[in-house]
């Protein structure tokens, strides 16, 4: 059985400082299904590769809300 990996760019609100980085890094980091976090605080971008059918995009969003940040699906 093969997993498809989606990578999912997403745009974040409300970080202020690098350690708020890790916080959501680890936090999303965390999800069934999440095979890499890549936050980055100067554009406020956050980068996940997930399979879908384990997290969704919808389950990352609440991740990160968990974290207290604000995300959105981002095109760019």
């Amino acid at each position: 059985m093969t997993t498809k990996t989606t990578h999912t760019l997403l745009r974040a609100e409300g970080f202020s400082c690098p350690s708020c980085v890790n916080k959501i890094e680890k936090r999303v980091g965390r999800l069934e299904g999440v095979d890499d976090v890549k936050v980055h605080f100067a554009t406020a971008r956050i980068e996940v590769d997930h399979d879908e059918s384990q997290a969704s995009v919808d389950d990352i969003v609440a991740a990160v809300a968990k974290a207290g940040y604000k995300a959105t699906p981002s095109a760019f």
